[in-house]
């Protein structure tokens, strides 16, 4: 007979762990679950003739209730641990950022699944008793040093967004503080390129003299650095955009931002414009 006693100190734990085993509904499986000092123990008996087959079931269950009830709070010591200077609200914008990324990247996913299902799976065959809050602290390094990668590029993405923030905000003021330049100017969009034309639909040079452009920070945005930096040297009253592809990127995200309530965008196919 193969038998295995879980310790768990968490109810909510041990609601979702005997819920999880008794859907297993197997005829030659025994749950109990009692309280012992300081754990409530949930105690497992299996008699039937395929023990590995009841070794996996087992660490893909305590896999799942690991990634559903201790992740977030491991996230939260990491980042705790190696980022204490930030203040709380950055610290929880930069713990979203890590559980959105854990849940959209395939590949991480499986990576922290099964670097916490094969530790388990070959602890189980060798032991009669787990105490799973001292297994996911000490014997699960390989899946805590993912989570230490996810919340360091997590931190990654909390800094470049708030520099594109500040850089924004330093853009907007410098256009709103400035004289206006030109009336018109229209932004031909097409496929992440641009070409600036005047109110009488003449084109309007860009300016490639990157070594002036005192206003744009490290962030880039290729070669629509020479639009924007000649958006800034003419600060437009009013600025048309015309997206030829009908697709708004950070590029015209941005202008948006900057330009607020003067810019207009117009969602046309290259012969519209071209009748106008």
């Amino acid at each position: 007979m193969n038998s295995l006693c879980i310790k768990v100190n968490n109810s909510d734990v041990i609601i979702y762990l005997l819920d999880r085993l008794n859907s297993l509904k197997i005829d030659s499986l025994y749950i109990s679950n009692r309280n012992f000092k300081l754990y409530e123990n949930v105690i497992i008996h299996y008699k039937g003739e395929y023990p590995d087959f009841f070794y996996d079931k087992i660490a893909s269950i305590l896999t799942d209730t690991i990634l559903l009830f201790y992740e977030e709070k491991l996230l939260k010591r990491i980042l705790e641990y190696n980022y204490f200077y930030f203040t709380p609200q950055e610290k929880k914008k930069i713990l979203d950022f890590a559980k959105n990324f854990l849940d959209a990247d395939t590949i991480s996913k499986e990576d922290n699944y099964f670097s916490i299902y094969y530790p388990i799976l070959d602890y189980v065959k060798e032991n009669k008793a787990l105490v799973l809050e001292g297994f996911v602290n000490f014997r699960l390094q390989n899946y805590i040093k993912n989570l230490d990668y996810v919340i360091d590029i997590s931190v990654n993405k909390f800094l470049i967004e708030k520099e594109y923030s500040e850089f924004i905000n330093i853009l907007r003021l410098y256009v709103s503080m400035s004289p206006f330049n030109s009336p018109l100017v229209h932004l031909i969009y097409c496929n992440s390129e641009s070409v600036l034309l005047d109110g009488n639909k003449n084109i309007i040079p860009m300016n490639e003299n990157m070594n002036n452009a005192k206003y744009l920070s490290d962030i880039t945005f290729s070669t629509n650095d020479y639009s924007l930096n000649t958006l800034l040297s003419l600060n437009p009253k009013k600025l048309i955009v015309h997206l030829i592809d009908k697709k708004e990127d950070e590029f015209i995200n941005t202008l948006k931002n900057i330009f607020e309530n003067r810019i207009q965008i117009c969602a046309e196919n290259k012969l519209d414009f071209a009748r106008k």
